[in-house]
């Protein structure tokens, strides 16, 4: 699998989904790392821009309402019917 800006959002998507419905950008950021390194290393430039980029799919992902936070800096939180 190729890891891009959008296969981010999917994979911030299970990875919430697997933390119990919410958790901070570090513990996402740790499990895509277990759980996608190879792929990550496999997709070129984004394997030094990775966590830039989940941010930028993070931020996206608020605006389409899929995500949600509880405070400003507080964990992201899967919203209702995701």
């Amino acid at each position: 699998m190729l890891i891009t800006r959008e296969v981010l959002k999917e994979l911030i998507m299970e990875s919430l989904a697997e933390l119990g419905g919410s958790g901070r950008i570090i513990d996402v950021c740790k499990l895509i790392w277990e759980k996608y390194e190879t792929e990550l290393r496999r997709s070129g430039d984004i394997f030094y821009t990775w966590q830039y980029d989940l941010r930028w799919a993070g931020q996206e992902l608020r605006k389409e309402g899929k995500i949600g936070l509880e405070t400003r800096r507080g964990p992201w939180i899967l919203c209702s019917g995701n």
